[in-house]
């Protein structure tokens, strides 16, 4: 890459195309509804556009991203007529690459960990999403986060307790209900 082209500034377009994906699964994995991600992936984008001038090309780019798609995020959530709203499981696309049992044991497992995802701590859940999923160092996390180091690593500690936990809970209770539907099966 030669010189101009590492200091010329990505245009929005650009951006969009490349990462349009990047910030719509990370809005979701932060807790937003599937009816409104199309709205707030667009918010994101404005708000990148406004400050598109102050990214330092020399990082990478999803962190950054990142940062705009958490506090849009956080701001939504805020909003007092998304925190009482029961949201059914998204609809998963079909793989036919796979057999149907293992597609549906593939969607439910998903639908468990974005379950268990929702019960953790939004601050927590955001810090956890960047460095297990997106394999951000806890230093460019504490930067993108405007927190301090110590913080971003007692905040991925307690994020993975929470999940668990919220997994051991979610398993345990579709347990009892999986028993007894086969039992069901069995019995007709």
């Amino acid at each position: 890459m030669s010189v101009g082209a590492a200091a010329a500034t990505p245009t929005l377009g650009a951006i969009y195309d490349e990462h349009l994906d990047y910030v719509w699964n990370a809005l979701r994995r932060l807790g937003v509804r599937e009816a409104d991600l199309e709205d707030l992936v667009h918010e994101v984008f404005l708000k990148v556009h406004g400050r598109l001038q102050d990214y330092d090309r020399t990082r990478p780019i999803r962190p950054w991203l990142f940062g705009f798609a958490y506090r849009v995020a956080a701001d939504y959530r805020r909003l007092a007529h998304h925190r009482f709203e029961v949201i059914g499981p998204a609809p998963e696309p079909v793989d036919p690459a796979r057999p149907a049992d293992q597609n549906l044991q593939a969607c439910e497992e998903r639908a468990l960990v974005l379950a268990a995802l929702e019960r953790v701590d939004f601050d927590r859940r955001a810090v956890l999403i960047l460095h297990d999923v997106e394999d951000v160092p806890a230093p460019a996390i504490a930067e993108v986060l405007s927190i301090p180091i110590n913080t971003a690593y007692s905040r991925l500690r307690l994020a993975r307790l929470e999940l668990a936990k919220a997994l051991h809970v979610l398993r345990s209770a579709r347990a009892p209900a999986a028993t007894a539907a086969t039992a069901r099966r069995r019995a007709s």
